[in-house]
């Protein structure tokens, strides 16, 4: 058989006959208030076989004629009998369907909610420093690293920080304290921070922003390509740069010849003071260092520095000194003691130059560490990165305070001039 085109839709009504006017309200059939069938006109130019139950078409295509639905011969009436309660029980179901749907939708929680329906993890936040949120920049650089990963705070991430104030002794404590909370990772500060919640947990998983040390020579991770156990993290590669340092402040003053040292005492101090020894030596400059402890009388400390005549000033990479940055630039200041720091802050608040990697950097990078660990990569597997970028930054403010002249060249290799 050849079929023709499909026209517009007309309504079946209960004896199986094609109505004349198009679909529209059902209680418009008028056999069948309850129900409608519509079915398209097919029209064509031969006539099928009634007996195979086909549709027949009868009189001028052109004056519009309409076709019956011709389904058996005798039994025809039953047919639609049935056929309209079939269609009545299709009707229904259709109905129930798309009810079910609907409700569905609408009681279905939303993303935000099933989000928050599962565990919100827990990081633990443990650090030396005094106040981590109102005075340590870095650790809202690991807040808006989380942020740019997604993270909620409040929401999808809690945060609980503890912090020892200056009291190393303190950290042991505050790190039982985050493991009896069962965080999930802890973000550790600094080495010492690092072994005292190692030291309180061997499954929660470690992550360190700094460590203020070659982490291997400290024994917090069995190597930098796969730190093993549960840590790892991210560090300056202080051996190098504390001689670097030391270049820099004798390009700067090349009349230095003794420099003060100012530390503080944790387990890592001793060969990060012998390192920095050996680079001394092969420079030609004597150190003499200075030990400051809780309450750290900073006075006192350059003051012991001036009487041994000390030219210049280097300070331990710690987040204490970074913490009172001012405070030590003020008291260098006044004893019109030039020195070169670990980070970049040193020389916004008046030090004479910075050179390192971005503390704030390495804290937003620790986030990513965060985020692997919590999808489900083990801290073990996770290589400890080492900054690819290091930056100079000289305060020519603070130079012609204290009357130096910095070498031309020196200047061309900082990357930022405070003027």
């Amino acid at each position: 058989m050849s079929v023709g085109r499909v026209s517009k839709n007309r309504c079946v009504g209960a004896s199986g006959r094609l109505r004349g006017h198009e679909c529209g309200n059902l209680s418009e059939a008028p056999d069948y208030p309850s129900q409608r069938v519509c079915m398209p006109i097919v029209r064509t130019n031969t006539k099928p076989n009634t007996k195979l139950g086909f549709l027949r078409s009868t009189g001028d295509e052109k004056q519009g004629s309409v076709m019956s639905a011709h389904i058996g011969s005798v039994h025809g009436h039953r047919r639609h009998a049935g056929g309209r309660r079939a269609a009545a029980l299709l009707w229904r179901s259709a109905v129930g369907c798309i009810v079910t749907l609907a409700l569905g939708l609408c009681l279905a929680p939303s993303p935000s909610q099933a989000q928050s329906a599962a565990k919100t993890p827990r990081i633990g936040i443990l650090t030396p420093i005094f106040d981590p949120l109102s005075s340590h920049a870095p650790f809202e650089a690991f807040r808006q690293g989380l942020r740019d990963l997604g993270y909620v705070e409040g929401q999808s991430i809690a945060l609980e920080y503890r912090a020892a104030e200056g009291n190393y002794e303190r950290l042991p404590a505050l790190a039982a304290e985050l493991v009896r909370l069962q965080v999930d990772i802890i973000l550790a500060e600094g080495g010492a921070a690092v072994r005292a919640a190692q030291h309180a947990s061997g499954t929660i998983p470690i992550v360190f922003p700094t460590a203020g040390s070659d982490p291997v020579a400290q024994g917090l991770v069995a190597s930098l390509a796969r730190p093993g156990g549960n840590t790892t993290g991210l560090d300056f590669n202080e051996p190098k740069l504390k001689g670097k340092r030391l270049e820099l402040l004798k390009e700067a003053m090349p009349g230095v010849t003794r420099v003060g040292y100012l530390w503080h005492s944790a387990a890592h101090s001793a060969p990060s003071l012998q390192e920095l020894e050996r680079a001394a030596r092969a420079l030609g400059v004597r150190l003499h260092p200075v030990e400051v402890r809780d309450p750290y009388p900073f006075d006192q400390a350059f003051a012991t520095m001036t009487e041994a005549h000390a030219d210049a000033l280097i300070t331990q990479p710690s987040a204490i000194f970074l913490n009172r940055r001012t405070q030590i630039v003020d008291v260098a200041a006044r004893t019109q003691l030039p020195g070169i720091f670990p980070e970049r802050e040193f020389a916004e608040v008046g030090g004479l130059m910075a050179y390192g990697s971005s503390v704030t950097a390495n804290f937003r990078r620790a986030a990513t560490y965060v985020d692997k660990i919590l999808k489900g990569a083990k801290p073990g597997d996770l290589p400890v990165e080492y900054p690819m970028k290091f930056e100079l930054v000289i305060n020519l403010k603070t130079a012609k305070a204290l009357g130096l002249t910095i070498p031309p060249a020196l200047l061309f290799q900082a990357d930022e001039v405070i003027k």
